[in-house]
């Protein structure tokens, strides 16, 4: 006998993740402001396309590397890209932002301070 009601087998099935697009997980976007946020939501989405070990340890696999570089200048505003477009390595490129913006954060952190001194 037939159940009445059943549901079909796909009805209510959540998406996995390799359905998942570029489209669907936008990249952050790098400001003045944002570096820290901005690192910690980059390294999740270079983990999930399996792009991070170009970047830690530093792994060369040149499909990966261009798929992480890819992915970085999709964050980082055209200025920067002019910056570091002419390094080689996804890992050249994130120690360049990160040492850039780690140095505004101190010296931001530094004149809030003085301010409060």
């Amino acid at each position: 006998s037939r159940q009445v009601g059943r549901m079909s087998d796909t009805a209510g099935s959540q998406p996995l993740a390799k359905d998942v697009g570029p489209s669907s997980i936008p990249c952050p976007m790098l400001t003045s402001s944002n570096y820290t946020v901005w690192a910690i939501r980059m390294k999740a989405l270079l983990r999930f396309y399996d792009v991070w070990e170009t970047i830690d340890p530093g792994v060369t696999d040149l499909k990966k590397n261009y798929a992480a570089i890819a992915l970085l200048f999709q964050s980082i505003p055209e200025a920067l890209i002019l910056e570091v477009g002419d390094l080689s390595s996804s890992k050249e490129i994130w120690d360049a932002i990160k040492s850039r913006h780690l140095g505004a954060d101190r010296v931001r952190e530094a004149r809030l301070q003085t301010l409060m001194a």
